[in-house]
């Protein structure tokens, strides 16, 4: 028992023309028409329809569906990449929020004068006058 896809029934019961199936010729005139042009113009659609052995709007309708193939796909692609910038910045939100938490409690745990900052990479010590890194000497915030 089949549905729709297979050609028994369509709206209301009644039965769908089976799927048409494009031969391997009428499908590369159809896509070699697509890349120039993906829109017709009405005299353009009845020019292919014939070449092709098809109706104006069996060609309209491949048209439309290819349109609607690309749409899909460069949507999905979108949807793909805003995924991995979203797990990048997820990812950055929380080193921030747990820098924010050993900042707070550096400010907590020292004296406003002796919190400094290596300038090289950033980091923050409680410490004042002790290297972060070996590159370059601490700079006092003054916070």
């Amino acid at each position: 028992m089949g549905g729709p896809e297979d050609g028994e029934d369509g709206e209301n019961g009644t039965p769908r023309p089976k799927r048409l199936r494009l031969s391997e010729e009428q499908t590369q005139l159809l896509e070699g028409t697509f890349r120039k042009n993906c829109v017709l113009s009405h005299s353009a659609k009845e020019e292919l329809a014939a070449k092709v052995k098809l109706t104006p709007r069996q060609v309209e309708v491949w048209f439309q569906n290819r349109r609607a193939r690309i749409k899909l796909r460069r949507a999905k692609n979108e949807c793909k990449l805003l995924r991995q910038r979203f797990k990048l910045l997820t990812e950055e939100n929380q080193r921030l929020q747990q820098e924010v938490k050993e900042l707070r409690a550096l400010v907590v745990a020292a004296p406003a004068s002796t919190i400094t900052m290596c300038p090289r990479c950033k980091g923050v010590t409680s410490v004042a006058g002790t290297q972060h890194c070996s590159k370059t000497p601490d700079t006092n915030l003054g916070l």
